[in-house]
């Protein structure tokens, strides 16, 4: 079997406890990943020291939230970064903990790769008017980054993009997700018209047809992950250049370690 150049994973672990419990440090281990981005890890910087700094041979680098139990992202990497960016506003959503950044600069190329928690605005207007705010501010900074060097940012970006990208969209088209108005932004940040910024969906860029095979979250009501009643919610988005370079995606269900699934793009370049 052909090795790929670069591997990467993201998955949102719904607290990096919980998941580890059922058997996420020893999966992410043999995963092959060269990089792993977290989301949700839920934890602060005593328990992931004792615990979860590594998995397998990836040195992990943390954002973590303010609150205790709440929101924080990680990214695990095989190769050491040239350098560490925590954080992207300097305000409220650093305070959450929702964006580390690992880079990968030589003398010929300037390469990041991003981890990422977009708010989720299902628990009322007041956390759906912040998740409004945060895409306001994180668009910008995304294009600046763009202007300037390569990236490939993964998370959960708790929006899906069309109808093909869950399963009940006619009774959603009210609910925080998958919103008009959170559609336009994906739209937007897709596009390629001036003053869009040209990024590029890469799972759907290898993929642009599947629908029930795409899903990578679950509500925890019902039945709907037996009945696959999912929400493609967790995305590799990457500047043109890399994104080309996408070979292959897989969404790992043979074990479950949290609400959402892992999805994995191999990559046709070396960091």
């Amino acid at each position: 079997m052909e090795v790929p150049l670069f591997r990467l994973v993201t998955l949102n672990l719904n607290g990096i406890r919980s998941a580890a419990d059922k058997g996420f440090v020893e999966w992410a281990a043999q995963t092959g990943a060269d990089c792993m981005g977290v989301q949700e890890i839920k934890a602060q910087a005593d328990v992931v020291g004792e615990r979860f700094t590594k998995v397998g041979d990836l040195d992990g680098h943390f954002h973590y939230a303010e609150k205790k139990g709440y929101s924080g992202v990680g990214l695990y990497s095989r190769k050491a970064p040239s350098d560490v960016i925590i954080g992207f506003d300097g305000g409220e959503f650093d305070g959450e903990g929702r964006y580390v950044e690992t880079r990968y600069d030589t003398a010929r190329r300037k390469l990041s790769v991003i981890s990422c928690y977009f708010p989720s605005g299902s628990s009322g207007e007041d956390r759906q008017a912040a998740k409004y705010r945060f895409l306001d501010l994180i668009y910008p900074h995304l294009l600046a980054l763009k202007a300037e060097r390569e990236f490939i940012l993964v998370g959960d970006i708790n929006i899906a993009h069309q109808a093909q990208d869950l399963k009940n969209w006619r009774s959603n088209q009210k609910n925080s997700g998958f919103l008009p108005e959170e559609r336009a932004w994906m739209t937007k940040l897709l596009g390629t018209e001036p003053g869009h910024a040209g990024l590029v969906d890469v799972y759907r860029r290898l993929h642009p047809d599947t629908t029930e095979a795409c899903y990578t979250w679950w509500s925890n009501r019902g039945q709907a992950y037996a009945n696959n009643v999912g929400w493609r919610l967790d995305y590799h988005l990457a500047t043109p250049k890399l994104a080309a370079t996408a070979r292959s995606a897989a969404i790992y269900k043979d074990r479950k370690f949290s609400d959402h699934a892992p999805l994995t793009i191999d990559y046709d370049f070396k960091l």
